[in-house]
């Protein structure tokens, strides 16, 4: 299998996050993972359109040649095709518990999250805009709060003591937020706790560049 990706873009982080901590937990996928550079536009030609017809990243070429093409159906995929060791595990609560807040980290702050970089320091040179970097700011503010809320009871990661989904969405996107030397997390010290151990985390030093 090969994932095509690039290093900056929050949802290959992702992915590539994901598989750096389950080669952690002992688990070696296989995955040649191949930079496609968008700044030099390849994600837009024909050979790549070909995998993701969005010109988007990540693609996650599969062995019959085929390709699944957004990021949390290629970790499902993954968590399928090697089940032994994988994140999303215990009773059904607790599979469903750490589905839902990792849906809400990708929806209600990662999206905005991208779009409030944009707007604010875009490295793809889109023209800033503050209204809209402050109208997506306010709009983080009730998820990053109910993430602030859940770490109070003093567990090391989104979901508990063991890695999730979760965390690798949350810090893909903080990485490009990084990036244009901006901050969203506000006075919340437990998060801001949260990203530190995180990043210490040897599938984060692995994959993290910013």
């Amino acid at each position: 299998m090969k994932l095509y990706k690039v290093a900056l873009a929050p949802n290959p982080t992702k992915v590539m996050l994901y598989i750096a901590e389950r080669a952690e937990l002992g688990t070696d996928m296989g995955i040649e993972q191949v930079t496609v550079n968008t700044v030099k536009g390849h994600h837009k030609e024909p050979e790549h359109l070909i995998r993701n017809p969005f010109g988007t990243v990540p693609a996650l070429e599969l062995d019959d040649g085929t390709f699944i093409k957004e990021s949390l159906a290629i970790i499902m995929f993954l968590e399928h095709k090697f089940p032994n060791k994988a994140l999303i595990t215990g009773t059904p609560e607790a599979r469903g518990h750490a589905i839902d807040i990792e849906r809400i980290v990708d929806l209600r702050i990662a999206g905005p999250m991208g779009g409030y970089g944009h707007a604010t320091n875009s490295p793809l040179g889109y023209p800033a805009d503050p209204e809209r970097a402050e109208s997506l700011k306010e709009n983080m503010q009730t998820p990053l709060n109910h993430l602030e809320e859940l770490l109070k009871d003093k567990r090391p990661l989104l979901t508990g003591d063991q890695i999730s989904l979760a965390d690798c969405t949350l810090q893909a996107s903080l990485q490009f937020i990084r990036f244009v030397e901006a901050d969203v997390l506000g006075d919340r010290p437990l998060l801001r706790a949260w990203d530190q151990r995180y990043r210490e985390r040897p599938a984060a030093q692995a994959v993290l560049k910013w």
